[in-house]
C-alpha cells in the first residue's frame, strides 16, 4: 500500500505498453537465447509477470496510500485495470467472436463442461479439505469465533472461485465476516488466483506433452481452429483505414450499449431479487445484480449475432488480431495487481488458499486423465470458476482467438451458480472447522 515510484495513469499505462512490446519482440526472434527461452516460458505469462515485478519493486502499483502534509491517509488507486476490464475485455470479446462458427463451439462435445463442473466440486470439497489438512498443523490459522471465524471468511473466497465478485460480496452479506479482516480474504483470492494462472500460462507452452500424457482427443478443437483458420485466409485482406475503424466502431459501439443496457438490467433485475421473500432463493440470483455481468453477456450475444452477418468478414482484416491487443493489454493490467512479497505476507491463509487450489487442480487432473479431456478444457475450465469472464478468454484465447468464446459462455454460466456453489461449499467449511 506504500505509494509507488509512478502513480499517473498515462505514465503507468506506458510502462505497461512497452513491458508488452519488449515480450513480443523479443519473442520474435529466430535465433539466440529468446527462442530458447520463450520455448519454456509462453509470451502470455510474461506479459502477466513483467507488470507484477514493477508493482513488486514498488514502481507501480494498483493502490496506495497517501499521507498529506496534516498526516491524514487517504487511498489511491490505478484505473488501469478497470478501463481494461470494463471496456477492452468486452471489445475484445466482440472482435474475436466476429467470426466464431456456434456449431462447431457446441460440436466440442460434453467434456467441456464436465471440466468446468469438475472445476467447481474441487472449489466446493477443497476448502473443507484444507481446513483440516491445516488445522492439524496450526489449529489457530483456522480458528476464530462468531463473525471473526474464519470459515465465514473463507466462505467469500468460495463465491469468487465458482463465480466472480458479485458472489463473493454475496456471501460476505450472507455469512456476515468481520468486515475488518476481509481484507485478508481479498489478499488471498489475489495471491493465489493469480498464481494459479500463471501456472495455466505456463502449462499452455507445454500443452502438446500434456495432452500426449493425459492421451486426449484434440480433433474438435483442431477442427474447429482449422475452420477459422480457413475463414480468415478465404477473407484476407490488407486492413485500410476505413477496415480498422469500422472494426472500432463494432467493438466500441457494442461496448457502449452493453453498458447503457447493463446499467438498466442489472437495476431492473436488482429490484426483482430484493423483492424475494426467500433469502435464500434472493441469494442465488445476487449476481444479475451485477452489471458487468450483465456487460459480459451483452457484448457476447451481440458478438454471436453479428456473426452471422457481413461483418464477420472483418476477420480477414485482422478483427481477432486487435482484440488479442486489448487482450494483452488486460493481462498486464491483471499483472500489476499481484505483489510477489505478498506470498509472505500472511503464510497462514496463503496455506489454506494453496492447499485449496492444489485439490481444485489434482481433481482436474485425475477428471481429465480419466475421460481424455484435452488441456485446453482443464485450463478454461478452472478459471471460468477461478478467474470468472475477466481471466477465462485471455487462457482461452492463447490456445486460440476463437476459442475466446468458450472461456466466456462457461465464465457465464459460473456466475449462474457461484452463490450456490459457494453456499455448498460453506456449509462443509463450517463444519470442517468444527472437527
Amino acid at each position: 500500500m506504500t505509494e509507488p515510484i509512478f502513480t499517473n495513469d498515462a505514465i503507468v499505462f506506458g510502462i505497461l505498453m512497452i513491458s508488452l512490446g519488449f515480450v513480443f519482440y523479443t519473442e520474435s526472434k529466430a535465433t539466440g537465447f529468446w527462442p530458447k527461452f520463450y520455448k519454456i516460458v509462453p509470451g502470455l505469462f510474461m506479459a502477466y509477470f513483467i507488470p507484477a515485478i514493477f508493482t513488486t519493486l514498488g514502481i507501480i502499483s494498483p493502490e496506495w496510500e497517501q499521507v498529506s502534509a496534516t498526516g491524514e491517509i487517504t487511498k489511491s488507486s490505478s484505473q488501469l485495470y478497470y478501463v481494461s476490464s470494463r471496456f477492452l475485455l468486452p471489445a475484445a470479446l466482440v472482435l474475436m467472436t466476429l467470426s466464431i462458427d456456434l456449431k462447431a463451439i457446441f460440436n466440442l462435445g460434453s467434456k467441456a463442461l464436465i471440466m468446468f463442473f469438475t472445476g467447481t466440486v474441487g472449489i466446493i470439497i477443497g476448502g473443507p479439505i484444507a481446513i483440516l489438512l491445516i488445522s492439524a498443523v496450526s489449529p489457530e490459522t483456522v480458528g476464530g469465533a462468531d463473525f471473526d471465524a474464519v470459515w465465514r471468511g473463507l466462505s467469500t473466497l468460495a463465491g469468487s472461485w465458482i463465480g466472480g465478485g458479485a458472489n463473493q460480496t454475496a456471501m460476505l452479506e450472507i455469512y456476515k465476516y468481520n468486515p475488518a479482516k476481509y481484507g485478508g480474504m481479498v489478499f488471498v483470492d489475489i495471491v493465489v488466483a493469480n498464481i494459479w494462472m500463471a501456472i495455466l500460462l505456463i502449462g499452455i507452452g507445454k500443452k502438446d506433452k500434456i495432452n500426449k500424457w493425459l492421451k486426449a482427443d484434440t480433433s474438435a478443437i483442431e477442427d474447429l481452429k482449422d475452420k477459422v483458420t480457413q475463414f480468415t485466409q478465404k477473407v484476407k485482406r490488407n486492413p485500410s483505414l476505413t477496415d480498422l475503424m469500422i472494426m472500432l466502431a463494432i467493438a466500441f459501439g457494442t461496448v457502449g450499449f452493453g453498458h447503457f443496457a447493463a446499467s438498466y438490467l442489472s437495476s431492473f433485475f436488482g429490484n426483482l431479487v430484493q423483492g424475494i421473500e426467500s433469502q435464500s432463493l434472493k441469494n442465488m440470483f445476487t449476481f444479475l445484480d451485477s452489471q458487468f455481468f450483465w456487460l459480459i453477456s451483452i457484448s457476447t450475444i451481440v458478438a454471436i449475432l453479428l456473426s452471422y452477418t457481413k461483418a464477420r468478414n472483418y476477420e480477414g482484416a485482422g478483427a481477432s488480431k486487435l482484440g488479442s491487443v486489448f487482450i494483452y493489454v488486460l493481462v498486464a493490467s491483471i499483472g500489476m495487481k499481484m505483489d510477489l512479497l505478498m506470498i509472505f505476507d500472511n503464510v497462514g491463509l496463503i496455506a489454506i488458499g494453496i492447499v485449496w487450489m492444489t485439490i481444485h487442480a489434482g481433481l482436474l487432473i485425475l477428471v481429465a486423465k480419466l475421460i481424455r479431456a484435452p488441456y485446453f478444457f482443464l485450463a478454461v475450465g478452472s478459471q471460468a470458476n477461478v478467474g470468472g469472464a475477466a481471466s477465462a478468454p485471455i487462457v482461452a484465447q492463447a490456445f486460440h482467438p476463437s476459442l475466446a468464446t468458450v472461456g466466456v459462455l462457461l465464465a457465464v454460466f459460473g456466475y449462474a451458480i457461484g452463490t450456490i456453489g459457494a453456499i455448498a461449499c460453506t456449509i462443509l467449511l463450517e463444519l470442517a472447522s468444527k472437527v
